[in-house]
């Protein structure tokens, strides 16, 4: 081996005082000490620069095609009416009901309330599948406290969309005296969406009163049409955790959302690690509900429990899940950002699905154009279209009704007195009395939505009244049915009535 050094040894074999240095050989080692530097700075900036980059194993690199159409005046994305039954993970035919495969006490553990209390409540949780809810009215009925969606993430693009009666459920279901909560219906695949959709939750609410918590709702997530399908379990509890920490850090209270069968014994969930910091809100419904049977059967921690998802409340007129808390609140939040919210108006769509169609339509003879598809009394009469006068049809729903545009207005009318005929009716000479011929049957029925039941079988006739309005799972006899006008003949509380065939749902 050659000597880097150069030296003259004593007799005992020790260097001398004088050490002279052989750069020549030196040179080599030194270059190669260099390199070495220069790369670990190099490494270092690379690592450094990528710093709060984490993509995790299940992240996608590849951006996916949104069907996003436009976004609404506050900015919020909408969807188009054929993507929305794909995209809205709760889009469902049981009136939005949250977890279908669904302690004895409360944990309150991490919380943001100063005036949170012992006190058992009762309360609904609702989306835009309620349709327009009459809070003046479940507030009577003994409604404490109301969790409202504001908004989910599709299943499919990762899109995230506002509810849209999330911000009319929350005006008015406090100012009619209930506490408000709310639930965001996730589909993040890692923690970076879960922080964008509590960031997008909080900046949601700011302006708005929030007493009870900030749930986050994770289902479907096996499903094979799920962008979270390849997630763990752990990673699943990691991106819950990341969105509940950070509505936390925002200021308000969180909560998780499961059935009992995902909690129980971590089966799809981390539920030791939830529990320890969060509120845990369970579903699991008992053949007899609350208050007969007092308590879950689910054997964890819990601190708000749905005990169904068929709940019947005054001013709502669907099915309804309805909850016990184990905590209530001395008094509401005023909102966090010291704001107060522009007043809301309530989707007139909501809890319906309209299928886009662009056709030109008339009156088979004529038809009250209306501000919402409802005949209750609360929907305002814009005008009579007449049979020969034309208008631009832009949607039909399953529930009987069509979406039109009248002088630049969105109106309604229901579709079995609309035709694509164009050709004016041949006039005819007036007739009075009761001409409709009616077809025999004996079917049992209920309405779609709900339907007006009138004396007689016309909406135009001057002496045909409105006896009684029918709601969604109320349900009567049809004795008789007419095509060619598109009525019903029904007997409701032992009284011979009629009404619109399109809007009734035969069992």
């Amino acid at each position: 081996m050659s000597k880097l050094f150069n030296s003259d040894d004593d007799d005992f074999g020790y260097l001398d005082d004088s050490i002279h240095i052989n750069w020549k050989k030196l040179l080599p080692a030194i270059i190669i000490v260099a390199a070495a530097v220069i790369a670990l700075i190099i490494v270092l900036i690379v690592s450094f620069g990528h710093r709060g980059k984490k993509v995790p194993a299940n992240a996608s690199s590849t951006e996916e095609t949104s069907s996003v159409s436009e976004t609404d005046t506050d900015g919020n994305n909408t969807l188009s009416d054929k993507d929305e039954k794909e995209q809205d993970p709760q889009y469902s035919d049981n009136d939005g009901a949250m977890n279908q495969s669904a302690g004895n006490g409360a944990s309150v553990i991490l919380s943001n309330s100063t005036n949170e209390t012992s006190d058992i409540t009762i309360g609904v949780d609702v989306s835009k599948f309620q349709g327009t809810i009459d809070w003046a009215q479940a507030a009577s009925s003994g409604v404490d406290f109301a969790m409202i969606r504001v908004g989910y993430r599709a299943q499919k693009t990762g899109v995230i969309y506002a509810d849209t009666n999330a911000k009319y459920n929350m005006q008015q279901a406090a100012a009619n005296g209930i506490k408000v909560g709310v639930y965001f219906f996730s589909s993040a695949v890692n923690e970076a969406e879960a922080i964008e959709e509590a960031d997008w939750v909080a900046d949601f609410i700011a302006d708005y009163s929030i007493t009870y918590p900030v749930a986050f709702d994770c289902e479907g997530f096996n499903t094979s049409e799920s962008r979270q399908k390849s997630m763990t379990k752990a990673e699943r509890t990691t991106v819950a955790v990341a969105f509940l920490q950070k509505i936390y850090d925002k200021g308000y209270t969180p909560m998780f959302y499961a059935a009992s069968s995902e909690l129980t014994n971590n089966s799809q969930w981390n539920t030791a690690i939830l529990e320890k910091s969060f509120k845990i809100w369970v579903a699991q419904y008992p053949s007899t509900p609350y208050p007969e049977t007092p308590s879950t059967s689910y054997a964890g921690t819990c601190s708000m429990w749905q005990y169904t998802n068929q709940g019947r409340v005054a001013g709502i007129g669907t099915n309804v899940d309805i909850n016990v808390a184990y905590f209530g609140y001395s008094e509401s939040n005023g909102s966090l950002s010291g704001e107060t919210a522009a007043s809301a108006t309530p989707d007139v769509e909501a809890g319906m699905v309209f299928t886009s169609v662009n056709d030109t339509v008339t009156a088979k003879d004529e038809v009250r154009l209306r501000d919402k598809p409802s005949q209750d009394t609360d929907a305002a009469v814009i005008a009579t279209l007449v049979n020969g006068e034309t208008i631009t049809r832009t949607g039909t729903s399953s529930s009987g009704w069509s979406r039109l545009v009248y002088n630049g207005q969105t109106v309604y009318a229901v579709t079995s007195y609309l035709t694509t005929d164009l050709t004016p009716k041949a006039t005819e000479s007036p007739t009075t009395g009761f001409n409709t011929k009616f077809t025999d049957c004996n079917d049992t029925v209920t309405p779609k939505e709900e339907v007006n039941l009138r004396n007689k079988p016309s909406v135009t006739d001057a002496d045909s009244v409105v006896v009684a309005t029918a709601k969604k799972g109320e349900f009567f006899t049809r004795t008789g049915y007419n095509t060619e006008v598109g009525w019903s003949r029904v007997v409701y509380n032992g009284q011979t009535l009629y009404c619109v065939t399109s809007l009734l749902s035969i069992q």
